[in-house]
């Protein structure tokens, strides 16, 4: 999945895959976690968000299911 860096201070990159809905989101600390059945729109929205977090707490996160992805499967 082809993620993009993004301007907030506490999410670093966002990546989507229409596919499947995967919405995956890159914090600043380095977790990274992946939320599923996610409308393309909420990734649309999210992107243009001026505030990346504020959306993020507000419109996906207790949300959507989501999943850390464990740093063994991350790519290098």
């Amino acid at each position: 999945m082809k993620r993009t860096a993004v301007e907030s201070t506490s999410i670093a990159l966002v990546g989507y895959d229409d596919e499947s809905r995967t919405l995956e989101i890159q914090f600043v600390h380095g977790g990274v976690y992946q939320y599923g059945s996610v409308p393309a729109e909420v990734h649309d929205r999210l992107l243009a968000a001026g505030s990346k977090g504020a959306f993020f707490r507000e419109e996906i996160r207790d949300v959507y299911e989501c999943f850390k992805v464990p740093k063994r499967l991350l790519r290098r």
